[in-house]
Order: structure tokens, then sequence, then C-alpha cells
């Protein structure tokens, strides 16, 4: 399952047998692409002319232009659907203040250090839990004011990492 968000309206999306159904509905439309990036579609006996003006993927955001109109797309994959299910989703702020531990697990590598000067998207270090290296990135810009763990240390949900 995904999800997209414009505005204030939210859509869930799945696929099963070459179907895409939006809200537990079949999507029932004809999107013919015109050229890269544009593409004609009918819907519901109306016609569209979209263009994908730009993907953020950082932010998985795109924009798109309808008739004219522009239009921000927040989407949700379905691992980001399972992480805000676990309570352990990005934070919405771009304000930093600490990064802290979404899981249990073993700090194995450390990529930045007191002092340091991070950009949104920026790896901090790794973390293994579950078997599974987990590389936590900065979620916006700042400077690093403190890590708080070293290289072998195990750490438990919550704990903080990283201060700005």
């Amino acid at each position: 399952m995904q999800q997209a968000t414009i505005g204030t309206h939210t859509f869930e999306f799945t696929s099963s047998e070459g179907t895409t159904y939006v809200d537990g509905q079949p999507l029932k439309w004809d999107l013919v692409p015109i050229e890269e990036g544009h593409y004609h579609i009918l819907y519901d006996n109306k016609s569209y002319r979209a263009e994908l003006v730009k993907i953020d993927s950082s932010s998985k955001t795109v924009t798109l232009k309808i008739n004219g109109n522009n239009h921000s797309v927040k989407l949700k994959d379905k691992f980001d659907l399972l992480l805000e299910k676990m309570g352990i989703a990005a934070t919405n702020s771009n304000k930093l203040s600490q990064i802290k531990a979404p899981m249990p697990g073993l700090i194995i590598d450390l990529k930045v250090k007191a002092g340091d000067f991070v950009k949104t998207g920026d790896a901090l270090l790794i973390l293994e839990a579950m078997k599974m290296e987990n590389i936590l990135k900065s979620p916006g810009d700042g400077m690093v004011k403190n890590v708080t763990v070293k290289k072998g240390d195990s750490v438990e949900k919550g704990h903080i990492l990283v201060e700005f």
C-alpha cells in the first residue's frame, strides 16, 4: 500500500493483477504520454493536461501541473507507513535538536563528530538492528553539538545519539 496526500486529502493506493486501486476502488482512467513529463488524462469523462514539474526524492514530494494549476503531492510508501505505525516516523520539523535511536541496536559506524555541519539527508551514523544496517540521516541542516555514542555501543529505542 502507498499513500498520496494532496492538500488535506489523503488517498491510499494498492495494485493487484495489473489494476490500481484508490481507496479500495479501481482507478478508471486513460493516461497517454505526450512527451517526456507531459501527459493527457481522461477521467470521469473529463480531459486533463498533466505535466511532471518536479520530483524531490529527499522529501518524497512530486509537483504536478494539472490544467495549468500546480499541485504538490506528498508520497508515502509501505516502509514510511510501517515506520509511522511503529511510532518512529521522521519528524516534520526542520529544526534540529537531537536524533534518537528509532529502535534498539548496535552502533557500527559514525559518520559525523562534534563541530561538523550537516545538510538534510547527510548520513550521521549506521545502526545495526535485526541483522540490518540502518543509515540514520539528518532531517535538516545544522551543526553537530555532541555525539553521545561511539562505535560498538549498544543502544535502546529512544536513546539520544546526536545533539545539534
